[in-house]
Formats: structure tokens, sequence, C-alpha cells
């Protein structure tokens, strides 16, 4: 009966077989040291390039920020401080003659005249400031 006993007609082993055969593993492991017999001397042969030194450089330090708050009002704030507008060209030049010179972040209420805004920035581009950022509150909905 050929159909009913597997592969061969020898239906003495019923255990599973328990060796390994080894013989692929060997024939990798020998294709594998004969390619880093190869490869190695390629590995050690070196070109003479005189590179450049490097120096290390202190990062300079990072500048301050000065928040510059308008209400829904209008009235100015430095900082959190408040100031009268007719301040604010003379605080604007003595933050832009700092070194290094601060960041002025801009914080507006959404009712804010965009006038009011329009002559804050053109008053600081005025003194000479050169970062200017506007901050915003992401999680307010409409």
């Amino acid at each position: 009966m050929m159909g009913s006993g597997g592969f061969g007609s020898d239906n003495h082993h019923s255990q599973p077989m328990a060796e390994i055969n080894t013989t692929p593993m060997v024939d990798v492991m020998l294709v594998l040291l004969v390619i880093f017999i190869i490869t190695a001397p390629l590995l050690t042969h070196s070109i003479k390039i005189d590179l450049p030194q490097a120096g290390s450089q202190t990062n300079p330090e990072k500048p301050d920020t000065v928040t510059l708050s308008i209400n829904a009002e209008g009235k100015l704030f430095w900082n959190d401080t408040a100031f009268e507008e007719t301040e604010l060209a003379s605080r604007l030049t003595a933050a832009a003659q700092k070194k290094p010179q601060p960041e002025l972040h801009l914080r507006a209420d959404k009712t804010t005249n965009y006038q009011q805004l329009a002559m804050v920035m053109s008053a600081a581009q005025n003194a000479g400031i050169e970062k200017l950022g506007f901050i915003t509150d992401p999680n307010l909905k409409k």
C-alpha cells in the first residue's frame, strides 16, 4: 500500500527525527568565512588625507525674550508690566541696543484693533528690532 505509509514503506519510525541536519549551517558559515577573508584586507587599506582641525567654540547665549502684550483696550504691557504708549519707542530702542538683541514676542487680544498692532510693529522696526514673533493660544476655539 503506497498511499497509507507516508514517504517510504519503512513504518518502524513512529517518533519524529531527533537529529539536526547541520550541513546547510556549515555551508553558510564557510561562505561567510570566505567573504570575511576576502574583505578583511580591504578594510585595513587607508588613504592619507590631511583633514582640517575643528576647534570647539562656545555656543552664543540664547537672547532674552521681551513679551509686549496689547489687551483689548489697547493698553501696552512690557513683560506683564503696564506702561504708557509714549514710552514704547524708548523701550524698543533700549532693547535693540542690547547685545545679544532680545527677541520681541508680540501678544495681542483677538479683538485688538489691527492699527494698534501695525503701529507697534512699525515702532519695533524703526527701533532696530530684528526678531519679532507672534504669540497665539492654540487651545482657543471659535
